[in-house]
């Protein structure tokens, strides 16, 4: 066998050992991923825990695990066994709430009002938490990542009348902010409050009391719901899982 035959030989098995480490890690993938986890396994089921596909969640009385998987976001009640295949039904409702969750790029817009004349529309309860993943609840505070540093946005729970805050990095520089009545999101100020990786900031405002804020800014942003709920997880984000699981709780109860 001639030099050249060997060195083929050898690109050839390298490129198989290549293909081979690539299929499993794929296969070693978290196929869902623990939101929220309560009751006695909360142990053995912690927020942010990754499980692997066709994974066997065994719960006792009492438990309760929320988990997002390719079927949608779920919860699970004790005692059962459930294995987590993604072969769940979901209603279109369940599935648009999600998709619009995780969506990037809405923005701070100012929605329109009412049209005097025009025929009353029913009253919707104020929402008590962002309606988007990536907005930041200034009256709670927690770990945040961030897709876009420079369009992310702060959420304020009440927005029936004008609203004021400041924010303060630990570096020192500091931004107020104000809200226009009925407007719920504000745009954050980075161009005197710069959004960096691991920076904690604290937000004031007449209504509350200081609340801490910390930014994990991705380098990249998945496109598959799981694996952006997998990377929240593995950077400590755990007020944006609450916020999944607390769509989970609301789609099951409304459906």
């Amino acid at each position: 066998m001639g030099w050249v035959d060997r060195k083929l030989i050898r690109k050839g098995v390298a490129g198989m050992a290549a293909l081979a480490g690539m299929a499993i890690a794929g296969s070693a993938m978290a196929q869902s991923v623990v939101v929220r986890s309560t009751g006695p396994s909360a142990g053995a089921y912690p927020q942010g825990k990754k499980l692997p596909a066709h994974a066997t969640v065994v719960l006792k009385g009492g438990d309760q695990v929320t988990v997002l998987d390719k079927a949608g976001t779920r919860v699970l009640a004790g005692p059962g066994t459930f294995t987590l295949n993604g072969a769940v039904n979901r209603d279109g409702g369940g599935a648009t709430a999600l998709a619009s969750m995780m969506a990037r790029g809405g923005g701070a817009r100012t929605r329109t009002g009412a049209v005097r004349g025009a025929t009353a529309a029913p009253v919707v309860a104020a929402p008590t938490a962002p309606e988007n993943v990536w907005h930041i609840d200034v009256s709670k505070g927690g770990t945040y990542c961030v897709a876009d540093p420079a369009a992310l946005v702060l959420w304020r729970p009440d927005k029936t009348l004008d609203g004021t805050g400041t924010l303060l990095s630990q570096d020192g520089s500091t931004a107020d902010v104000s809200w226009r009545a009925g407007n719920p999101l504000k745009v954050w100020p980075s161009a005197t409050v710069p959004v960096v990786d691991g920076q904690t900031y604290t937000f004031s405002s007449p209504v509350g009391g200081p609340v801490k804020i910390r930014t994990m800014v991705l380098a990249t942003v998945p496109t598959d719901e799981v694996e952006i709920a997998g990377t929240m997880a593995e950077k400590g984000c755990t007020a944006q899982l609450d916020l999944l699981a607390n769509l989970a709780s609301a789609t099951q109860a409304g459906g």
